[in-house]
C-alpha cells in the first residue's frame, strides 16, 4: 500500500512537466498548422516573372566613341537578349487580375511573361511603375480564373511577427522561407545611389536573387509586403545574410490605385530637407522633446519655399496633426492630394506660426538627386565651410544644425590672422543670419576679399565674435 502511495505521489510530482510538455507540443502543431495554412492562402497566386531585355554587346560599347564611329561605320548587329527572372503576386483590383512585381525585374523589358503555379505561360502587359517603392504592376488577359493573393494590413505588424517569404530564388520554383519581422521603418539605401527606401519591413526570412517581387506574407496568409531589397556589405558588395527588406503592402495599395485610374503614380510634395531633433537640438530651438522635425534647407521654388518656410524652421504640426519624427511629417505629406493646401505649424526663434502651403507634386528621384543641397560652400577670405552633417557634427562635437562648419583654414589668409578655427561655427556674416550653405553663398558672394567682415561663431559651446581685416 505504501508503495502504491509513493507512486502515485511521483505521477503527481511528474504531471505538471508532463502537462507541460503536452501543451507545448500542441502549440507547436497549432503554430504549424497555422504556417502550413498561410502558405497554402498564398502560394497558387505566386508566380515567376520573365522579362527579356536587349542590351548592346561588346561591339556597341566598343563603337559608342564618336571617332572610332568615324572609321568603323554603326555595329554590325543588334544587341544580345537577357531574360531577368524575378518573382510576383496575383491580385485583384476592381473586378480585374494584376500581377505586382518589382520595377527593377521588368525595366527596360521588351516582353514579360509570367509562368502561373498551375503552370500556364501568359504574356504581361506593363501598366505602369513606381520607382519610388520600385514597385511594377502588369496587367494580364485571360486570366479570369487564376487565384488571388489577399492583401493585409502592414500597419498592423510587430517585431517578432512571423513572416513567410515565397519566390522563385535562383531558379528554384516556388521556394517558401520562414522568419520573423526583425525590425519597422528601416530606411535602406538605394542599390543606385538616388536615394533611400523609406519605412521599409526588416526579416531574417531568406531572400534570394529571384525572389525579388515575391511576396511577404503573415501567419494569416495575407500579404503583408513585396520583398525587395537583400542586405549588402557595401565595401564587398556581399549579401550578408538574414538582413532582406520589404516595401510595406499598405503603400502598394496606395499605389495600385493610382496606376490602375491613371498609369502613374502622384505624390504631395512639401520641398524641404528635414531631419530629426536630438536632445541638445530641441533645446537650442525651444521645443519639447519628440516635438517636431527640423528643416535643413529648403528647395527653391518649392512649395515650401513660396510660403515662406526657412532653413533652422521646426515644423511641429500638418493641419493640427503633430509630428514628431521626419517619418511622420512624409506619411501626413506624401498621401495627401496634390494641390491641397494645408496648414503647417512651425516654431520659428522661439515663436509658434501657422503657414498656409499648397501642395506641390512630388518629383522623380533623378530630378530630386540634383535638388540636393551642396554640402561645400564657396571659399572665400580663406575659409573652407560645410554644411552641418551628422559626421562632421560628430567629428567636431557639435550639437547644432544653424550655420555651416568651418572644415579647413588657409595658413596666411584674412581668417587665418582673424582667428579663425577648424570646427568652428559661423552662425553670422556682418550680423546677417547664416543658416544654410546657400545662405553662406548667398551672402559672402557679394563681399570683396579686400572690406572688414565681422563673423559671429560658435566655438566650444560659446558664441564669439571675429572681425576679419
Amino acid at each position: 500500500m505504501r508503495r502504491m502511495a509513493l507512486l502515485f505521489v511521483a505521477l503527481l510530482a511528474f504531471a505538471p512537466a508532463l502537462l507541460a510538455q503536452g501543451a507545448g507540443d500542441g502549440i507547436a502543431q497549432s503554430g504549424q498548422a497555422a504556417i502550413k495554412a498561410a502558405i497554402s492562402a498564398v502560394a497558387p497566386a505566386v508566380v515567376k516573372v520573365e522579362a527579356t531585355k536587349e542590351v548592346g554587346g561588346w561591339w556597341e560599347e566598343l563603337l559608342n566613341d564618336p571617332f572610332l564611329r568615324r572609321f568603323f561605320g554603326e555595329p554590325p548587329f543588334g544587341g544580345q537578349e537577357v531574360t531577368s527572372l524575378g518573382s510576383g503576386f496575383i491580385v485583384e483590383h476592381q473586378g480585374e487580375r494584376y500581377v505586382l512585381t518589382n520595377n527593377h525585374v521588368v525595366e527596360g523589358a521588351k516582353a514579360i511573361r509570367i509562368t502561373a503555379q498551375d503552370g500556364r505561360v501568359l504574356e504581361a502587359e506593363l501598366l505602369g511603375t513606381d520607382s519610388w517603392l520600385d514597385l511594377a504592376v502588369l496587367a494580364l488577359k485571360d486570366a479570369d480564373d487564376l487565384p488571388v493573393a489577399s492583401l493585409g494590413d502592414s500597419a498592423a505588424l510587430e517585431v517578432g511577427d512571423w513572416v513567410i517569404a515565397i519566390g522563385n530564388p535562383l531558379g528554384f520554383d516556388y521556394t517558401v522561407t520562414l522568419g520573423i519581422v526583425s525590425a519597422l521603418n528601416r530606411s535602406v539605401p538605394r542599390p543606385d545611389g538616388s536615394g533611400y527606401f523609406r519605412r521599409m519591413i526588416q526579416t531574417d526570412a531568406a531572400i534570394n536573387p529571384g525572389n525579388s517581387g515575391g511576396p511577404l506574407v503573415n501567419a494569416y496568409g495575407e500579404v503583408v509586403g513585396m520583398n525587395t531589397i537583400i542586405a549588402r556589405q557595401t565595401s564587398e558588395g556581399v549579401a550578408v545574410e538574414g538582413i532582406n527588406f520589404a516595401v510595406p503592402i499598405n503603400e502598394i495599395k496606395y499605389a495600385l490605385e493610382q496606376i490602375v485610374a491613371e498609369g502613374k503614380v502622384t505624390r504631395a510634395w512639401l520641398g524641404v530637407y528635414i531631419q530629426d531633433l536630438t536632445p541638445g537640438m530641441e533645446e537650442e530651438f525651444g521645443v519639447a522633446p519628440g516635438e517636431g522635425v527640423l528643416v535643413a534647407d529648403v528647395v527653391e521654388g518649392s512649395p515650401a519655399d513660396e510660403a515662406g518656410l526657412r532653413a533652422g524652421d521646426v515644423i511641429v504640426s500638418v493641419d493640427g496633426v503633430p509630428v514628431g519624427s521626419t517619418d511622420e511629417l512624409q506619411t501626413e505629406i506624401m498621401y495627401r492630394r496634390v494641390g491641397e493646401e494645408v496648414e503647417i505649424g512651425i516654431v520659428r526663434d522661439g515663436q509658434s506660426l501657422t503657414l498656409p502651403v499648397t501642395l506641390g507634386e512630388r518629383p522623380g528621384e533623378e530630378e530630386l538627386s540634383g535638388m540636393a543641397p551642396s554640402e561645400e560652400g564657396v571659399e572665400k577670405f580663406g575659409i573652407t565651410v560645410k554644411a552641418i552633417t551628422p559626421e562632421l557634427a560628430q567629428r567636431y562635437g557639435l550639437d547644432t544644425v544653424r550655420g555651416v562648419v568651418v572644415t579647413d583654414v588657409e595658413p596666411g589668409s584674412k581668417a587665418y590672422w582673424g582667428g579663425v578655427e577648424e570646427g568652428d561655427v559661423i552662425l553670422e556674416v556682418n550680423r546677417q543670419p547664416i543658416n544654410s550653405i546657400q545662405d553662406w553663398n548667398q551672402v559672402v558672394s557679394q563681399l570683396s576679399e579686400d572690406e572688414d567682415v565681422l563673423l559671429t561663431v560658435l566655438r566650444e559651446g560659446r558664441t564669439r565674435f571675429l572681425l576679419l581685416r
